[in-house]
């Protein structure tokens, strides 16, 4: 992982986002502050409208604030070129989005290694290889998503976010399209994660599962609130 300069991997500072203009704006997120230290698992909840997409698209770099400010690891996003922005989510953030987004021509290991083929990696098969060992499926290597049950495909969505050594893991709605006992599964492999020292950051609307982060957080209409610390 890169080195962060500030101290904390990522810090929201007074960060509102509006869309739209006139009678027909809406202001998503509303002077929502936030510091994420290195090595927390930190759980967002809120129900569906409360701003917690919005917040993921901004912390992802797929979108920037309308006031206030963003840094990752000490650096303002909002002065990033697109090129630069590009270069974050590819090498210093990991996505786990609850459709696992997986190209099911592509057997696991190959779509573990997909991150790498971006930045032209050398010994991608390797990495992506220990990435799938981490998460439980050195078995499952050759195997296609659809070979593999829900939960092992997002197994390996967690393998391809872990591939790059990112600072940042986020994790949106991880559990969503999963049944119980997967979604106990992949819930725990993500504490594991979070207890060998990644950072987490995971989205949800359900108080079970934000209840294996560290630290939970309560949005509601653009607003940011502590939660519960779970010990």
């Amino acid at each position: 992982m890169e080195t962060m300069p500030g101290g904390e991997v990522l810090r929201l500072e007074s960060v509102s986002k509006l869309y739209g203009s006139g009678d027909a704006a809406v202001l998503a997120l509303d002077g929502v502050s936030l510091d994420v230290q290195p090595g927390e698992f930190v759980a967002v909840m809120g129900p569906s409208g409360s701003g917690k997409s919005t917040l993921m698209n901004i912390l992802g770099c797929l979108d920037v604030p309308t006031q206030g400010r963003y840094l990752f690891g000490g650096e303002d996003v909002s002065t990033m070129s697109e090129r630069e922005l590009a270069h974050v989510r590819n090498r210093r953030i990991g996505f786990v989005f609850q459709q696992f987004h997986l190209l099911h021509s592509m057997t696991a290991w190959r779509n573990v290694e997909l991150p790498l083929l971006y930045r032209n990696a050398r010994d991608r098969r390797e990495s992506a290889m220990r990435a799938l060992e981490q998460v439980g499926l050195s078995n499952r290597v050759n195997h296609r998503p659809n070979q593999l049950s829900g939960g092992q495909q997002q197994r390996v969505a967690i393998a391809r976010a872990l591939v790059t050594n990112p600072d940042l893991i986020l994790a949106d709605e991880p559990t969503g399209n999963l049944d119980s006992a997967s979604s106990r599964d992949v819930l725990a492999l993500l504490r594991e994660i979070n207890a060998a020292g990644r950072t987490i950051v995971m989205i949800t609307h359900e108080h079970d599962v934000a209840a294996v982060a560290r630290r939970v957080l309560e949005m509601s209409d653009g607003h940011m609130r502590e939660g519960a610390l779970v010990t």
